[in-house]
């Protein structure tokens, strides 16, 4: 998890200072060299048949939902402060819950109902400068987290049957697919440097899903997920040293919040599935 985090963090501070090349160029960077990065990966005997699923309709589910989640958070990674897109990204599973009721016909009981009010009130909280200034782009982070809210719904299906380098390949080579369509608007030609800087866009990513999902698979959720917020702690620092970016009191409160709110819903999780256990085990 924490190389995950670290991938994600370098991923966005790139996306950031890429502001000179439109979204459409960055996202071929982000899925085409994310592609060459799970060829290396690929075990030798699924070479010639790699790409072969039994779910393909399920993979294009989810590369629907993680392509509105991935191009909203790069608008927002451009023209919001870093600490505040990375704390409004930590109420994904709140969103993840809500869904997962009509979804995956989940019940859902009072404590982690209490977490998502408690996660609603520091969105609101991180978003009220936007809501009151009417900055739009505050609506994008929002819709990142709904975007990957399904997609960990559409990855929990999938895991059961696909192995994490074929879910995360579909997903770069629907990114690059596209890429192609922007190309229209006009791309730019990026010097030597600023070649390299984007071809880190997919490489970070590649390294960030794939790490992403071996550690949930295998450790516990209880010990990888408080790792994920050192995301923060990385967003604050490279924001300030980077651009000059000071979070203010009610980006903390909100990300606070929004944290308290997810840590209680993995640990109803938890909770949960250990009674599961416990019940199978008894009978």
């Amino acid at each position: 998890m924490f190389i995950s985090i670290c991938a994600f963090s370098l991923m966005d501070i790139i996306v950031k200072w890429s502001v000179d090349y439109p979204i459409g160029q960055v996202l071929f960077f982000r899925g085409f060299f994310g592609i060459v990065f799970y060829f290396f990966i690929i075990p030798k005997q699924r070479i010639r048949d790699f790409y072969l699923t039994k779910r393909p309709g399920l993979h294009a589910l989810r590369c629907s939902s993680g392509l509105i989640a991935l191009v909203s958070i790069f608008i927002a990674l451009r023209e919001l402060p870093l600490a505040t897109v990375v704390s409004i990204s930590f109420a994904a599973p709140i969103f993840t819950t809500i869904f997962s009721i009509f979804l995956l016909s989940e019940k859902v009981g009072i404590f982690r109902w209490l977490a998502v009010i408690v996660g609603f009130i520091g969105i609101l909280i991180i978003t009220e400068p936007g809501i009151s200034n009417l900055n739009i782009y505050y609506i994008f982070p929002i819709i990142f987290c709904l975007g990957l809210s399904y997609v960990a719904i559409t990855i929990r299906q999938l895991s059961s049957t696909e192995p994490a380098w074929l879910i995360s390949f579909y997903f770069s080579l629907s990114i690059t697919l596209l890429s192609f369509l922007s190309i229209p608007q006009g791309w730019v030609m990026p010097s030597f440097y600023d070649f390299i800087f984007l071809s880190l866009i997919g490489i970070f990513g590649g390294v960030a899903n794939l790490w992403l999902s071996l550690s949930y698979k295998h450790a516990e959720v209880s010990l990888v997920t408080p790792l994920k917020y050192l995301a923060l702690v990385f967003a604050i620092i490279f924001g300030y040293f980077i651009w000059g970016e000071v979070p203010t009191t009610k980006t903390l409160a909100g990300a606070f919040l929004v944290i308290i709110s997810t840590l209680i819903i993995f640990r109803r999780e938890i909770y949960k599935k250990k009674i599961i256990i416990s019940e199978a085990i008894n009978d």
